[in-house]
């Protein structure tokens, strides 16, 4: 966690393990939304590495922008997040 999200966290009275088990439960309820609609083998897992693929370059934003990252997250984004991962050959599926 760089400065800039600690002191992010700070100001919304989250330590750096309450931040994570908050994005790992939004991550969960995204994931079983899209089960919901018939993508059973969607993970929280997957979620986060969908919306973090894109901080990769930019590092992570501020808690709300990475809260509004995955609630707004479309399975059209996901299924095509998906797909270049595996055209890229990435191990994780």
């Amino acid at each position: 966690m760089n400065e800039d999200e600690y002191e992010a966290s700070e100001s919304a009275g989250l330590t750096e393990a309450e931040l994570n088990e908050t994005i790992e439960e939004l991550c969960k309820y995204k994931a079983d939304e899209f089960r919901l609609i018939g993508y059973e083998q969607v993970t929280g897992v997957d979620i986060w590495n969908c919306v973090s693929d894109k901080y990769v370059k930019t590092g992570q934003p501020m808690l709300h922008q990475m809260v509004s990252d995955i609630l707004s997250l479309k399975v059209t984004s996901f299924m095509n997040w998906m797909t270049m991962s595996i055209y890229r050959g990435d191990a994780r599926f």
